[in-house]
C-alpha cells in the first residue's frame, strides 16, 4: 500500500515505515523550493498528512499511533534523508502533539479532532499570563516557532502571574487563529522550517488549556485518558531529544548520497587524479564519514532505546540516565556534522551552487548544531558534571 494513498484502514506502523523510503525522492524535489520560500512546500505537508507521519505522537483514540521513540528515530532518519528542514519541522509537531497529550482531556478533545491537526510549539517561557474569570489573558511573543505557518494550534510556555504568588512557568495551548505571525525568519540555515515569531495580544486561554511546566518536565500529566499510555511516562526533554536525534543521521546519509551521485567522472582539479574515486584522500574522507555516521546512528538509537525501556518499565529515571540521553543527542550532532563536513570538503568548488543539495545540508546541520538542546559541548558538559557527582546546571534534563 502506498504511503500517500488514503484508505479506510489506517496503515500499521510497519507499513508506514516500509513505505516512507519511496516518498523520499518526492520530498527532495521540493526541498530547494522550500528553502527559497522559507517555508515547507504545501505538497510536502500534504504528503505528511496523507502518510500519517504527523499522527505518530497523537493519542490512539484520535487516530494517532502513540509510537515509541525508536519508531520516531526510524522515521526521522528517512525524513532527514529527504530534507533536514522538513524533518525538523515534523519532529517539532511530534513534540508539541506529545505535550498536548499531557493536557486535561477536555483540551485534547478540542485540539486533536481538528482535521489534519498540526501543533507547533515553544518551550522557552516568554510573555505573561494574568488570571481572569475562567482562565488567563496571555500576552507576549515567542521566537523560533518551527512549523507555525502550517499549524492549527500552538503549545507555548509562559509565566503565570498571580497576585500574592510567585511567578509560575506554565504551558498553554492556543489556536493559531488567536496569534499573530511575524515573518522574521531570514537565516543562513534551516530556512525552510519557517521558524517565525508568534505574538499573543490579550488572548484568552481557558483553565482547561493550561498545565504547570512541572507537569510536562517530569512528567505528571493531567490527562486521565492517557494516564496509562507508555509514551507519556517520559520526561519531556528526553522524549523530545529522542524524537529529533534521528534527523541528524538522516542528513548525514543524505550527504553521502549527494556526494556519491556527483563523484563518477569527477577529477580532482590541479592534480593528476582524473577520477576522484582513485585518490587515497577520497578513500580516507568517505571511509571516515561513513564511520562517523554509523557512530551517530548508534547514539540516536541508544537514546531512543533508553527512553523506551524506562517508559516500559515505569522505573524512575536516575539523573545519570537523564544526562546520558542529552549526551547521546550531543554526540550524534557532533558526529553527523563532522561526517557532513567531510563530504562537503570532498565535493569540490562546484558543490557550492544553490542547486546542489550538499551545500544546503551543510548549512542546515550547522544551524541545528548551535541549537542549545543539540550543542555537543553543553550536553557533554552536563553529562560530565553528573558523572563527577555535581548537579546538572540546567532544568532541561
Amino acid at each position: 500500500m502506498s504511503i500517500t494513498e488514503t484508505s479506510e484502514r489506517q496503515p500499521t506502523l510497519e507499513e508506514l515505515k516500509n513505505s516512507l523510503a519511496a516518498l523520499v525522492p518526492v520530498l527532495r524535489e521540493k526541498a530547494q523550493w522550500s528553502e527559497e520560500h522559507r517555508r515547507i512546500h504545501d505538497d510536502s505537508i500534504r504528503a505528511m498528512d496523507e502518510a500519517g507521519i504527523l499522527k505518530l505522537r497523537m493519542p490512539v483514540r484520535f487516530g494517532g499511533y502513540e509510537a515509541d521513540t525508536r519508531t520516531l528515530v526510524d522515521v526521522a532518519i528517512e525524513l532527514g534523508r529527504a530534507d533536514g528542514a522538513l524533518a525538523w519541522t515534523v519532529s517539532t509537531y511530534w513534540i508539541a502533539s506529545w505535550i498536548v497529550g499531557l493536557f486535561p482531556d477536555e483540551a485534547q478533545e478540542e485540539v486533536f479532532p481538528t482535521p489534519d491537526v498540526r501543533i507547533c510549539g515553544a518551550v522557552s517561557p516568554s510573555g505573561a499570563a494574568v488570571p481572569v474569570d475562567g482562565g488567563v489573558l496571555l500576552n507576549g511573543s515567542w521566537h523560533f516557532v518551527s512549523g507555525a505557518l502550517h499549524a492549527n494550534w500552538q503549545e507555548l510556555a509562559t509565566v503565570l502571574l498571580r497576585p500574592g504568588a510567585e511567578p509560575e512557568p506554565v504551558i498553554v495551548a492556543v489556536p493559531m487563529s488567536s496569534l499573530e505571525i511575524v515573518d522574521d525568519w531570514h537565516t543562513s540555515g534551516m530556512a525552510a522550517s519557517g521558524s517565525v515569531t508568534t505574538v499573543a495580544k490579550d488572548v484568552f486561554v481557558p483553565d482547561t488549556h493550561i498545565i504547570p511546566m512541572e507537569s510536562a518536565i517530569r512528567p505528571n500529566g493531567l490527562s486521565k485518558a492517557n494516564a496509562d499510555s507508555t509514551i507519556w511516562r517520559s520526561p519531556t526533554i528526553l522524549a523530545g531529544s529522542a524524537a529529533t536525534v534521528g534527523i541528524l543521521v538522516g542528513m548525514a546519509k543524505a550527504a553521502r548520497e549527494a556526494f556519491f551521485e556527483r563523484m563518477p567522472g569527477r577529477p580532482i582539479r590541479y592534480t593528476d587524479y582524473e577520477h576522484q574515486a582513485e585518490a587515497p584522500i577520497t578513500h580516507i574522507q568517505v571511509g571516515t564519514a561513513v564511520m562517523k555516521t554509523e557512530q551517530a546512528e548508534y547514539h540516536a538509537y541508544h537514546a531512543a532505546e533508553l527512553v523506551d525501556a524506562k517508559a516500559a518499565s515505569g522505573e524512575p529515571w536516575t539523573i545519570e540516565e537523564r544526562a546520558r540521553v542529552r549526551a547521546d543527542e550531543g554526540w550524534a550532532t557532533r558526529l553527523a556534522k563532522e561526517a557532513i563536513d567531510l563530504y562537503a570538503s570532498a565535493s569540490g568548488g562546484s558543490s557550492i551552487y544553490r542547486h546542489e543539495p550538499i551545500q544546503r545540508i551543510v548549512r542546515d546541520i550547522h544551524a541545528i548544531s548551535v541549537h542549545p538542546m543539540f550543542s555537543p559541548d553543553s550536553n557533554t558538559e552536563t553529562f560530565g558534571r553528573v558523572l563527577c557527582g555535581l548537579g546538572p546546571n540546567t532544568m532541561f534534563i
